[in-house]
């Protein structure tokens, strides 16, 4: 946080807006709206913290333009066999669409994006944050998932929407919920260098095979659920791997794009780290 200068107040802004919001919603007795003088209680909050933030809580902050597209459109590329290798990879893909209905990404951006977006505007944006590659006629992906390679903005997004559910399950976990949450993972040390290295290869294979598995029986479910009532859930599925290799500092640069987060280095503190761990 303070490689980009977010200060102290400003956390704990942002921490009195979570306190509020988390008491509003999952301390809430039946359908009767709370009043402040218990979200006070129930926080702490000074009376007019609480006011002020339940009625600027609505206000929302857009997600970046891309992230409302991006994840749908590699979903649909990666759950779609015409999209795909007999193996689950994603094929490269002409951009322009053809009068023979093989799969383009024009007809990807049209099938899936319901807003008037051209499939030029969004490609340039994709490249602009490294997620895929172009050849000016074939679009290639550059992985399974949107993970962009550039963008604080949209890194961010992601950051705090994983880290959220990943401490939320954990936590439900420790609370004692029923059902429980899947939460668990493989720690070793005494490691060589070599070995962390080959076994962050093997990380990153099952993990991606774990996520295209995943998002094909969702996307099947998903579409199948969209006439039904009960259409109100969600999951959040995801892997993560950290190491203790050394990293190099990138030279500071000012703009968006100035300085990456790797989302999954901050989240792996959130979980204890044993052997063969299970929920906990």
């Amino acid at each position: 946080m303070l490689h980009r200068q977010f200060t102290y107040p400003q956390l704990t802004t942002l921490l009195k807006a979570i306190f509020v919001e988390v008491a509003e919603e999952e301390f809430r007795d039946g359908q009767k709206r709370q009043s402040d003088s218990r979200i006070h209680l129930l926080t702490g909050l000074h009376r007019k913290d609480v006011k002020r933030l339940r009625e600027t809580s609505s206000e929302t902050s857009p997600s970046p333009a891309t992230i409302s597209t991006g994840p749908q459109l590699i979903a649909q590329w990666l759950g779609d066999s015409d999209y795909v290798t007999p193996d689950g990879k994603p094929l490269s893909i002409p951009f322009k669409e053809s009068a023979s209905g093989r799969p383009s990404f024009e007809s990807l951006v049209k099938r899936v994006v319901k807003q008037d977006i051209r499939a030029r505007v969004i490609l340039d944006e994709w490249l602009r944050l490294g997620v895929a590659e172009f050849d000016g006629e074939s679009v290639t992906l550059n992985s399974g998932a949107f993970t962009p390679e550039k963008g604080f903005e949209e890194k961010a997004f992601f950051f705090a929407k994983n880290i959220r559910d990943h401490i939320a399950s954990s936590s439900g976990n420790l609370l004692g919920e029923q059902p429980t949450h899947f939460d668990r993972s493989v720690y070793y040390d005494q490691l060589s260098a070599q070995s962390v290295e080959d076994l962050k290869l093997l990380a990153n294979e099952l993990g991606m095979q774990a996520l295209t598995a995943m998002n094909s029986a969702a996307l099947a479910r998903q579409t199948a659920d969209q006439e039904t009532q009960s259409a109100k859930h969600r999951i959040n599925f995801g892997v993560f791997s950290y190491d203790s290799l050394p990293r190099k500092a990138k030279p500071k640069r000012r703009g968006r794009d100035s300085e990456q987060v790797d989302s999954t280095k901050h989240s792996s503190a959130q979980q204890k780290t044993v052997k063969a761990s299970g929920n906990t």
